[in-house]
């Protein structure tokens, strides 16, 4: 038996284009996605994780960016065609090439890279609008020449090698090295045969050899005629990377890896609240790794470990007074 009318009931007495403004209303909340910074799971707060290749470090940033991030945040592994579904919720990607994988899928993804350095991110940053951002990894070579010239005190000139077309890597450096009352000259390696013969001609003139992580220079093929080269001649060889101070280097400013997830955590905040990642940037804190053995046959007296970092992060601080001293 069909029901009675309800003359009061507001589906019937709405005029027709007043229910057609009704079902676009409720169409309209069905499809619009959530704000970006707010995209919910089923237990809090949304991140995908895009891994790399090697499975111990994804396991152990897992664990950090859980707890930096605290239980209201759920992170879950990001998986290849997801963005088809899901194009707002921030991802964390591991290293470049989990970027660029992230980066393929869909490049409406906000995407925050971790363990980049500044010259693979800075670019996509700057044309992103705030989606994407990093927390630089290579340590920063103002840092490395200062931890440098807080070993060996009396250094004055910094030494650097470079391919043709790498120089640029060490440009900015050199100019702001006067402010911390050391000067600078890269040398120019023009082929693989001219590496020794240039790299004696750095040796000559600077107190140290500062090292970027430039794989044309500093390679697992290179690094030993290197440090055996300098080591003959009474010279150290700072960075470019905490590996290479195990094969001989003497020293290496490098962030651990707690700070790198704590960083990544505020930025997460941020994006939650605004939208917009902050810029690529380095971690504050840092740390150094030392090669005591190079340094004892040197008969360089190193330091404290925390001794050079807090000169280094006074120095860092204020360069007029550092060079004023």
């Amino acid at each position: 038996m069909k029901a009675p009318d309800n003359p009061n009931n507001p589906a019937r007495t709405a005029s027709p284009v007043t229910r057609w403004y009704l079902v676009i209303l409720a169409l309209f909340l069905v499809v619009t996605p959530p704000h970006p910074a707010v995209a919910q799971s089923d237990t809090g707060a949304l991140v995908y994780l895009a891994g790399s290749a090697n499975n111990a470090l994804n396991r152990r940033m897992l664990s950090l960016l859980e707890d930096a991030l605290g239980s209201s945040t759920v992170i879950r592994a990001f998986s290849r065609g997801q963005t088809s579904q899901d194009t707002t919720t921030p991802v964390i990607a591991l290293g470049a090439e989990a970027f660029t994988r992230v980066r393929q899928e869909d490049k409406r993804v906000p995407i925050l890279a971790l363990l980049v350095d500044e010259t693979f991110i800075d670019g996509y940053a700057d044309r992103s609008g705030g989606s994407i951002s990093g927390i630089l990894y290579n340590p920063p070579l103002l840092r490395q020449a200062i931890a440098g010239g807080v070993i060996l005190p009396q250094a004055t000139r910094v030494a650097m090698l470079a391919r043709p077309d790498t120089v640029e890597i060490y440009e900015p450096v050199t100019e702001q090295l006067p402010d911390y009352g050391m000067e600078g000259k890269i040398f120019v390696v023009t082929s693989d045969d001219k590496l020794i013969p240039t790299l004696i001609r750095a040796l000559s003139y600077g107190d140290f050899i500062l090292a970027a992580p430039d794989s044309s220079i500093y390679n697992p093929r290179t690094i030993k005629h290197i440090l055996l080269t300098a080591y003959r001649r009474n010279r150290i060889v700072i960075g470019p990377s905490q590996a290479y101070v195990k094969a001989g280097s003497l020293a290496s400013t490098y962030t651990p890896l707690t700070r790198i997830a704590e960083l990544a955590a505020d930025y997460i905040e941020d994006y939650r609240a605004s939208g917009q990642f902050p810029a690529p940037a380095y971690p504050e804190n840092f740390s150094i790794d030392l090669n005591l053995q190079v340094a004892r046959s040197l008969n360089i007296p190193l330091p404290d470990r925390q001794d050079i970092i807090t000169s280094v992060m006074e120095q860092l601080a204020g360069p007029e007074e550092a060079a004023d001293e």
